[in-house]
Order: structure tokens, then C-alpha cells, then sequence
């Protein structure tokens, strides 16, 4: 076992700092060190149909693709990747390629010579995957390393040889037997596989590699890209990597999950080219990995002079999630946060709290067309003390539409104007939030006194220092009852990530378990533009973070202006995070060659029919490449067994073979029914 406590991984746990990594050359484009992140995709067209697959390459290089990749899963395939390079080079683009090999040496021997890059699979590639054997003896698993050098060694000198750089791709969903036998289907295991296969490699003098651990858990592949840098650093390595979240499905879901995962590792200062894996048509993949690569440059450069803090760890063990241990507080008989409850949803508002009934209207709406995932927290803007005659309208026509209130006190409301409202009857559970500095620690310890005698709840919003230099000590004696710790006060030299890193650890000094509010406001951005997409990306890579680090017991959504976008955008972060389940959870492949049936379409197809499934997890995967080991947290799984015929699983047993396609998603259901999986859509 691994001792984490010794393991590091990147320079600050509130800073973003760039890793270090050594500098590979891919058909003269440059990975790692301090080059740009640079973005890459991969074709979905049959490798054979060489003009498609040239057309849909230029399609990408003209969209700001940098690299791309195409499958070779035979040796046939490997040999037309020199067709499409000569076209390609004919068409006067030079985007280099890669070739993905997984489980053939032949393939990938004869792939290099076609292409810039090769990406082997440790646990496809000359491994063994039939699990005959159950229990590995030292000699035993010597021995097969003796055979994996022998078998990837060829390839190595191949690509040395020919000047071909090599992407060491481990997958969760495709580790060998000897692996699984010895780490189980875990983070550790996942890397010890791609060290492997750099040793061989290194022991040829080979170093021009770079690196990837992928998930479809955001989870897993953010402590696997972890314990992968703490690992090499232990070792004497510095490869640069590849980032992506595969089988990550399409539209909303999608963005969201790749810009957790990703974004999470960008704030750690770690990532050197990266993908978004889409179910969808490549070149959609392209803004989303550009727009993600240009905010953690842009951060990077930002805090690249920014000296170190005192403090550069925290308490959070970031290779084993667990989620921070906090004291539930119930805001209503349907609603709590904290303890062992799920995060709770709040929503914000855009509407001046006197246009009542906007705000009625616009709750309305959202609360009937949502059903599972309606907003529980309504935030609401205090400006002046008069605005509490609106809130007393506002509660009348919604405290039954609502769970909780959540009223943002600006600076120019106190204690007196507190006191002098007649408050409605029915509040208990409302949330006063107030943002409070280091001088004004004691009028924070009389808010929080109020909020207890009124049976309300304070949010304290404020900084890391202030909570820990000057509010502790007013705060240690009263404990955490009826406190929620929040900050939307950007700490200088800090990220946002980081600053509620530092939140939480302030906290261990005073109140250790009072719960943490993480806010999806301005000032919890990177480099905020006014349009949907970008308030995903932003959200998602400041929450998702958070989330995965197990920091976060109510989030809310405060920069979008429509209240059932918003709401909807929230519960997809805390789905993306595993840190709330409100609907049916897709594992979908982003299509390639190897795709033995049209992914998008079906996709679509399935997701019509079980959408509404909460709490049930379906992958769907185009071939055999990923689909068994992806579905490893899937409940059920529909995988291209061969032209037209599906393969139906249960968890990783494969149960039902060679269904016809056009019967697969009949007999899913009927799957899905039989194991009490199923209710009937309303």
C-alpha cells in the first residue's frame, strides 16, 4: 500500500502552478513544457474509407484542431493511414496524426510509419484479459512482465527508429488481469499499468511519451492523473499528459463531466493536451477543449509569478475521495444539507426582489416543468431594508413552492434592520447571507446569535484569512449550529478552487464541521463570458472541483439569468460529480472506426426511452475496445458485439449475445424490468 501522505503531485493546493514536464515533439508540434495545452480529437469515420477520413480531418484542422487521432484496429486500417497522410500532406495540411492501437502489435508496427504518434492501450496491447488466472505469485507476475517486454519492446524501437512520439493511453475500463489481480480496478492500478510500460520503454532510451489516465468517472480519472504525477515524481519521470474523461455521452451531460475532470486537474496546474470526448460529430469537440485549454493558460500565466503561499496542502487526501464530515442542518422536512445528505440546490434569481411576480412566475414555471430536479433554495437580493416588505410577498405566494429562502444581505443592511422586520410566520430554515470582513468579526458572531434566536441559518461569507486570523476566535465558542461557511471574495494570488480549499481548511480550526455553500458567482470565475456555454464550463470546473475533493454541501447558481437553466445546470454538476443522482446516468463512447453501429443515433434512441430512470446508469459503447471494463460502474450496458448484433450486460456480464439491433433496446428494457430497475414514464 501506498503511503499518500508522502505522495505530491503538483506545487499548491491554491495556486495554479504549472507542472513541470519534459518536451515531446509530435510532427512539430510541441507537447509539454511550457508550449500552449494543446487540443486534439479523433475521427469517427472507417479508418478504410480513407476520403471520409480525410474530409473529416481537414473538417477538424480547419476548426482549430491540433492533433488528430484515427483508429487502426487492424493491420489493414494501419496501412490506409498512409493514404490519408499522403492526402492530407497533398491538401496542404499538416496536422499531425496519431494512430490508436489497442489490441494488435502487428497494427501498431505497421502504423508507425504512417503517423506522428502511436497510442498504445497497456491493458489491451499484448496483455492478457481472460481473468483464468486468480492469484499471481511474485515469479508469476515477473514472468509476465518479462513476456510484456518482449512483446512491447518491438514498437518501442519502431518508433525510436522512425522519430514517432508514443501516448502511453491507460484506460479504467481496460486493465489486464495481472493488474486487476494485484490493485483491483482502481486509480493505483491504472497507473502502476502505464509505468510499466514505460520502464520498458525507458530501458530502450526511449522517452518521447506522454501520458494519459482515463474515466468515465470524473472521480477516478482525477485521482488516477494524480497518483500518476505523484508516482512518476517518485521515480525520476516528468511526461507530460494528456487529459480527458472518455465515455463521457453527449450534449449537457457531457460538457459538463469532461469540464469537471479536466478543469479539476488544470487548476492543479497539471495537463499538457487534452480531448473532449463527445458522442456526437468530432468537431463539436473542438470549442469545448479550446475554450477550456485558453482559461487554464490564461490562469496559468496569471499566478506564474505569484509567490507561494505559507500553506501548500491541505487535509484533503487527493488520491482517496471522502466526502468532508459536516453537521446536517434542515432547512425544511424536505430539505437538508450537510451530515450524509446530498448537496442541496439553490438558484438565484436575476429579477430586483420588488418584480414579485416575475419571480413568482419564473418559480412557477421551473418548479412544474421540472420534476425531479426542482430549485430548493430561491436567493433573493436585500438592498435596502425596504426590500423586506417584497420578501414578505414573495414568501406568501411561494412558501410551498419552495424549500428555503436564501436572503443576500448587501453591506448597508445590520442588525438593527434585521430586528425591525416583522417577519412571516413559517420561516425557519431561511438562509441570511452576508459577506463579512476580518473588522467586523464580532458583529459576525451577534449575526449568527440573531439567526439562532430567529431559527434561521447564517451563511458566513468571508475569506479564508479573516475566518482564521480574526472570526475564529468570536466563532470557536459558539460552534457550528446554524452556520454555513461561504466565500465570494476572491483571496489574492489564489484560484477559486483554491480559496475554498482554504475556506475549509480555516475552518478545522473553529468550526470543523460546519457545512460549505459553494457559490457559482462572478467572482468564483476564471475569465467569465456572457453566453450558456461558457457559464457551463465556468460552473462545472469550479463545483465539479470542489465536489470531487468531497468539499461542498449547497451549491448554488448565481450568473444565469434564466432560473430553469440555471436549476438545471446544477443538478447536472452534482450528477457529473456522483455527488447527486436525479436521473438516468449515460456512459457513452465518443465513436470511432472500430463503432459497430451508428453511436449518436442510438444514443439518442436509448436515452428517449430510459431518460427518466433516476439513479439507474446505462453505457453504451460502440465496441469491445472499452465497453466491459467502462460499465464497470454501470448498471446495465448495450455494446456492438458485431455488425448488427448488440451485446447486452449486466454490470460486466455479458448476458445476452448477438441480439439483433434492431430487438437490442426491446430486450434493454425488458433487462431492465427483469432486475426491478424499471418505472414507467409519467
Amino acid at each position: 500500500m501506498l503511503d499518500s501522505s508522502k505522495l505530491l503531485y503538483c506545487d499548491s493546493r491554491y495556486q495554479a502552478k504549472r507542472r513541470v514536464s519534459r518536451v515531446i515533439d509530435v510532427g512539430g508540434v510541441k507537447i509539454g513544457g511550457d508550449q500552449p495545452i494543446r487540443v486534439q480529437s479523433m475521427t469517427t469515420t472507417n479508418t478504410q474509407d480513407v476520403d471520409a477520413t480525410v474530409a473529416q480531418t481537414l473538417a477538424l484542422a480547419e476548426a482549430g484542431c491540433e492533433i488528430v487521432r484515427i483508429t487502426a484496429p487492424n493491420k489493414q486500417a494501419a496501412a490506409a493511414l498512409g493514404e490519408i497522410s499522403k492526402k492530407l500532406r497533398a491538401a496542404k495540411c499538416d496536422v499531425p496524426l496519431v494512430a490508436d492501437i489497442h489490441f494488435l502489435p502487428a497494427a501498431a508496427m505497421e502504423a508507425a510509419k504512417h503517423v506522428e504518434k502511436v497510442r498504445i492501450n497497456p491493458g489491451n496491447y499484448a496483455d492478457k484479459k481472460k481473468f483464468a488466472v486468480l492469484e499471481y505469485s511474485d515469479a508469476d507476475y515477473q514472468e509476465e512482465l518479462e513476456r510484456l517486454h518482449e512483446s512491447f519492446s518491438p514498437i518501442v524501437l519502431r518508433c525510436k527508429e522512425l522519430g514517432r512520439a508514443m501516448r502511453i493511453g491507460t484506460n479504467h475500463g481496460s486493465l489486464s488481469d495481472r493488474l486487476m489481480n494485484r490493485y483491483g480496478d482502481s486509480p493505483l492500478g491504472m497507473v502502476e499499468s502505464a509505468l510499466e510500460f514505460i520502464r520498458i520503454a525507458e530501458s530502450h532510451n526511449y522517452y518521447d511519451i506522454c501520458l494519459s489516465m482515463k474515466s468515465s468517472n470524473p472521480k477516478v480519472m482525477i485521482e488516477a492523473y494524480r497518483l500518476a504525477v505523484a508516482r512518476m515524481k517518485q521515480e525520476g519521470m516528468n511526461y507530460p499528459l494528456h487529459l480527458g474523461v472518455t465515455e463521457a455521452g453527449d450534449g449537457e451531460d457531457a460538457r459538463v463531466k469532461s469540464s469537471i475532470g479536466i478543469g479539476a486537474l488544470l487548476n492543479d496546474g497539471l495537463g499538457d493536451t487534452i480531448r473532449v470526448s463527445l458522442t456526437e460529430d468530432p468537431i463539436y469537440e473542438v470549442p469545448v477543449a479550446r475554450d477550456l485549454a485558453a482559461k487554464a493558460m490564461a490562469l496559468w500565466q496569471q499566478q506564474a509569478d505569484s509567490p507561494l503561499p505559507e500553506l501548500t496542502k491541505d487535509r484533503v487526501d487527493p488520491f482517496d475521495f471522502r466526502k468532508r464530515a459536516t453537521r446536517p442542518i434542515t432547512l425544511s422536512e424536505q430539505c437538508t444539507l450537510g451530515g450524509e445528505c446530498v448537496p442541496a440546490v439553490v438558484v438565484k434569481t436575476q429579477h430586483a426582489i420588488s418584480e414579485v411576480a416575475a419571480i413568482v412566475q419564473d418559480v412557477c414555471r421551473t418548479q412544474t416543468t421540472l420534476k425531479d430536479s426542482k430549485l430548493e433554495g430561491l436567493q433573493l437580493s436585500i438592498e435596502t431594508p425596504e426590500d423586506f416588505q417584497h420578501f414578505t410577498a414573495l414568501h406568501e405566494a411561494l412558501h410551498s413552492v419552495v424549500q428555503a429562502f436564501v436572503l443576500e444581505l448587501s453591506d448597508a443592511i445590520d442588525i438593527e434592520h434585521l430586528q425591525a422586520v416583522d417577519w412571516p410566520e413559517g420561516l425557519s430554515g431561511t438562509i441570511l447571507v452576508q459577506q463579512i470582513s476580518r473588522e467586523d468579526a464580532y458583529y459576525a458572531a451577534n449575526l449568527l446569535q440573531f439567526c439562532r434566536d430567529q431559527g434561521f441559518v447564517f451563511a458566513l461569507d468571508t475569506s479564508a484569512e479573516a475566518l482564521r486570523e480574526e472570526i475564529a476566535p468570536q466563532l470557536k465558542p459558539m460552534g457550528s449550529e446554524a452556520l454555513i461557511l461561504t466565500s465570494s471574495a476572491p483571496t489574492e494570488g489564489l484560484h477559486p478552487v483554491g480559496n475554498y480549499r482554504a475556506l475549509a481548511e480555516a475552518a478545522e480550526g473553529c468550526v470543523p464541521d460546519a457545512p460549505i455553500w459553494l457559490r457559482n458567482s462572478l467572482f468564483n470565475t476564471l475569465a467569465a463570458q456572457d453566453y450558456f456555454t461558457d457559464r457551463l464550463l465556468e460552473n462545472s470546473i469550479f463545483t465539479g472541483a470542489l465536489l470531487c475533493d468531497g468539499i461542498g454541501d449547497l451549491i448554488s447558481i448565481e450568473t444565469e439569468p434564466l432560473l430553469e437553466k440555471g436549476t438545471t445546470l446544477a443538478y447536472n454538476i452534482l450528477q457529473g460529480a456522483r455527488a447527486r443522482i436525479s436521473k438516468t446516468e449515460f456512459v457513452a463512447c465518443p465513436s470511432c472506426g472500430r463503432t459497430l453501429f451508428d453511436l449518436q443515433s442510438v444514443t439518442q434512441k436509448i436515452r428517449a426511452r430510459t431518460d427518466h430512470l433516476k439513479g439507474v446508469t446505462i453505457a453504451i459503447m460502440g465496441c469491445i475496445v472499452n465497453g466491459p471494463g467502462e460499465m464497470a460502474d454501470a448498471d446495465f450496458g448495450y455494446v456492438g458485439g458485431a455488425p448488427a448484433k448488440i451485446n447486452l450486460y449486466v454490470g460486466k456480464e455479458c448476458v445476452k449475445y448477438n441480439v439483433p439491433a434492431e430487438e437490442a433496446l426491446d430486450r434493454l428494457i425488458d433487462l431492465i424490468k427483469e432486475h426491478d430497475k424499471w418505472v414507467e414514464p409519467s
